[in-house]
């Protein structure tokens, strides 16, 4: 659940570089890297009144939610909390190991085989 909220309030951003009609680059934490075509454009732009570049960047931002209003209370009723909380305790106690071994058995003495039954009952397939 914890994960959930945080990944739904995460915020970022998706950068791209074009270079014409070629991706260069593309970064989503850092910022993306040109390709050096822009660099001679701005030399050019200044020398002639044309600012034309065949280079462009895209952003994609990507918001997450800002406002979070969990309320615990209206989640359960006072019923349905002890429910739960006495379900995880006999849950957790379930599995608690005894101290020392029972054996129930270790008196008796086991049964006398007389004949092998098994022997006479035998079939077999041909």
């Amino acid at each position: 659940m914890a994960l959930l909220i945080m990944l739904s309030t995460v915020s970022f951003t998706i950068e791209s570089h074009y270079c014409g009609d070629f991706l260069v680059d593309s970064s989503v934490f850092g910022s993306v890297e040109s390709c050096g075509m822009d660099l001679l454009h701005a030399k050019a732009s200044k020398d002639t009144l044309e600012g034309k570049t065949c280079c462009n960047n895209e952003q994609i931002i990507i918001n997450g939610q800002n406002e979070l209003k969990i309320s615990s209370e209206n989640i359960f009723t006072i019923d349905q909390q002890i429910f739960v909380a006495s379900f995880i305790y006999t849950y957790i106690n379930l599995f608690e190991g005894l101290e020392e071994n029972v054996t129930s058995y270790k008196d008796y003495a086991h049964p006398v085989f007389i004949r092998q039954i098994y022997k006479l009952d035998e079939t077999y397939l041909i």
